[in-house]
């Protein structure tokens, strides 16, 4: 019997020994990775997203929405990107980006997530999340607030020697502080800088003798989505006629009506913006030129030239409360604190706060002293979308919260909703001015509350004696509904129509001492006339059996 050759049995038992490995395999259910990738390019299963895009009249270029900041995604160009198919697909990231349930507290506050806008290195907190373990900081610190900052009420007899001696104390330093005649306190902004764990030097801060109230130096961010690069022009603006703003403006145009933004730069030497600025305030002190967020938020109240804003004869008291070097502008507690307390001293009528964060205490003790002196408060609702918290000023009950709708009064999907929405005004693609004479189309509720605040000036012009619940009732009664029938969590009681409004005002031709001196009106509003009417009561019988229903209690400003 002939005998086969080593190297042929060596073979036959490793066929044999492979045979019985994929055997054993098959019975056991195991994948044999290294046979398959042989055979084929395994499959790579990633989850899909739906690319964002900003508009950009020059370019048109596209930006995908990222979200939180977890792995990196390809840079896709205008050539490249799949045609969008939903009807806001080209808008870009929110600036206040929506809070999901694993960065939500008890009671549904936003503890922040990663580039949710804070202090600190920007990585994300969900790894840390409900585990126990690494560092004890509460995550609202880095997330929602300026790091180691404090915004704290102190003895106001304490000159600025005691105060800078008080800081030190607690290894801290003073960066600023004054005294706030709007909620009759004194406040200052303090830094930790001997490097102590935040929630230490916290603790031992707040339990001295002198600290009336503390808190962190909250975080807020304006409302508009990344505009597009600013481009002449002279473009059809759909948001006057879904306002009736032409018909409106044959009975008024805010003439000696005087409304605060509180907002980054404007460019006052804008054609659209002549004359119009009456008063400038830095509160950030920086000397940074215009942004294009403030000069669009005052085009939309007072541009007179190619465009056309809510109110073109307003008077703006221009209140620089956000800078920055990037392209958004963020502000502070104690910086938006200052700037509602120089509108408030400073005559303004009616304060437009394009922008939203968290809760704040001081914030909110703030706006209650300036709703008590009879300002009316409007502000955008934020653009965090459907799954966000409420997002303040705007949810504070003092304040009108504005969301945006569209040209087909469909709500801007980034849109904040909830009860405290009060009304709702166009906000996708506006064209407004930019700085240095150029124009902008861009989206968010910041450009429907700078809307809105011109409608509540043409009915303070209409009647000076109009109060700030009774004007928020007009504005209530006269929209147009939209949505479900009655008021609902996305547009409130509706649209506003300024026409309905300002007919429903009697007339009061009555000029307010505070408005004769600085005027700011062009020589072209002296010849317009206010259509005669018989003289206004203080507050005008709104109520109707056909009307909707009154704003909410959730809606209706606090007790004054």
């Amino acid at each position: 019997m002939m005998r086969k050759p080593e190297s042929q049995l060596r073979a036959g038992a490793h066929a044999s020994s492979v045979g019985a490995a994929l055997l054993l395999a098959a019975c056991l259910g195991i994948e044999v990775a290294h046979a398959q990738a042989i055979m084929r390019t395994p499959t790579i299963n990633l989850p899909s997203r739906t690319p964002t895009i900003s508009p950009n009249v020059a370019a048109r270029a596209m930006n995908v929405d990222r979200g939180p900041r977890v792995t990196t995604v390809p840079h896709i160009t205008a050539r490249m990107a799949p045609n969008p198919v939903l009807p806001y697909a080209h808008y870009s990231p929110n600036l206040y980006p929506a809070c999901s349930a694993p960065y939500r507290d008890a009671d549904g506050e936003c503890l922040g997530q990663p580039n949710g806008g804070g202090g600190g290195s920007g990585k994300s907190v969900k790894k840390s999340a409900g585990k126990g373990r690494g560092n004890n900081t509460p995550a609202t610190v880095d997330t929602r607030s300026f790091a180691n900052e404090f915004v704290a009420e102190i003895d106001s007899a304490l000159s600025p020697t005691e105060a800078d001696e008080l800081a030190r104390r607690h290894g801290l330093t003073r960066v600023s502080s004054e005294n706030y005649p709007l909620i009759g306190a004194t406040v200052g902004l303090f830094r930790i800088v001997d490097g102590r764990p935040y929630e230490t030097v916290r603790r031992e801060f707040a339990a001295d003798g002198s600290v009336r109230s503390l808190q962190p130096n909250f975080r807020y961010l304006l409302q508009d989505q990344k505009p597009a690069v600013p481009t002449e022009g002279d473009p059809a603006q759909y948001a006057l006629s879904k306002l009736r703003l032409p018909q409106a403006h044959t009975l008024a145009h805010g003439t000696n009506v005087t409304i605060a933004v509180i907002d980054s730069g404007i460019d006052a030497r804008h054609p659209e913006l002549a004359n119009s600025i009456a008063d400038n305030f830095d509160a950030l002190g920086s000397g940074e030129g215009a942004h294009v967020h403030g000069t669009g938020i005052a085009g939309a109240i007072v541009a007179h030239a190619k465009l056309m804003g809510s109110a073109p004869e307003a008077r703006i008291i221009a209140i620089r409360a956000f800078g920055g070097t990037t392209g958004s502008a963020e502000s502070s507690s104690y910086i938006i604190l200052r700037s509602l307390n120089y509108a408030a001293e400073h005559g303004a009528q009616i304060v437009n706060m394009s922008f939203a964060g968290p809760k704040d205490a001081v914030i909110e003790r703030a706006i209650a002293e300036t709703a008590a002196r009879g300002l009316v408060l409007i502000a955008a609702a934020g653009n965090a979308g459907a799954k966000s918290p409420p997002l303040y000023p705007a949810a504070n009950p003092n304040v009108i919260a504005v969301s945006a709708t569209d040209q087909q009064d469909r709500l801007f999907t980034a849109s904040n909703r909830g009860n405290y929405i009060a009304l709702a005004a166009p906000g996708v693609d506006i064209f407004l001015p930019a700085p240095d004479g150029k124009y902008q189309m861009t989206s968010g509720t910041s450009f429907s509350a700078a809307y809105v605040s011109g409608v509540a000036a043409l009915l303070l012009e209409r009647n000076y004696a109009l109060k700030p619940e009774a004007l928020r009732m007009t504005l209530a009664k006269s929209a147009r509904d939209l949505g479900s029938p009655g008021r609902d969590d996305l547009y409130g009681d509706g649209e506003v129509d300024a026409f309905a409004a300002v007919t429903a005002v009697p007339a009061d031709n009555t000029t307010p001492v505070a408005s004769v001196a600085g005027t700011t009106k062009r020589e072209d509003a002296e010849k317009r006339r206010e259509d005669p009417g018989v003289r206004a009561i203080e507050q005008p019988s709104l109520s109707s059996a056909n009307d909707k229903p009154t704003v909410s209690q959730a809606d209706r400003p606090a007790a004054r």
